[in-house]
């Protein structure tokens, strides 16, 4: 079954280790085969990589392209060990993305970064304002 691809103007898609940038006007195609397909919002960079979930979906998505996976796997279970020491509450989802990585399942495998990139940012999030609210909570000593 051919996937449908529709690309704005100037939009990025990667088929396999090829970047393809759209002209500047709307383009539809089909894409039929099985080599490895990100559009642009789906693509993660080495400069947007700057949080330990973002640097483990930059390795799965190396893994993704690449014809030889198994080339990126040092790197990204080093990035993981680093994670799940620093928030071993994340470990449920390192283990779905372990099992796909395991199985060839790379797409899937991408999603499932994709949600712990997710996990990371509500955790951040959450430590953030947790934050705010122990400072917002400290007596004034200077009035007192």
């Amino acid at each position: 079954m051919a996937l449908k691809v529709e690309l704005k103007p100037g939009e990025k898609v990667v088929i396999g280790e090829c970047v393809i940038t759209n002209g500047d006007q709307r383009a539809r195609f089909l894409i039929e085969g099985s080599s490895p397909i990100l559009r642009e919002k789906d693509i993660m960079t080495a400069n947007l990589a700057d949080t330990p979930a973002k640097r483990i979906y930059l390795a799965v998505q190396y893994m993704y392209t690449s014809r030889d996976p198994a080339a990126f796997h040092d790197d990204y279970f080093a990035l993981i060990k680093d994670l799940v020491q620093a928030a071993p509450s994340a470990w449920p989802l390192v283990e779905s993305i372990n099992n796909l990585i395991l199985t060839g399942e790379m797409y899937k495998a991408l999603k499932q970064a994709a949600k712990l990139m997710a996990y990371e940012k509500d955790l951040l999030d959450n430590a953030k304002r947790d934050a705010g609210v122990r400072q917002s909570r400290q007596p004034d000593l200077k009035s007192a």
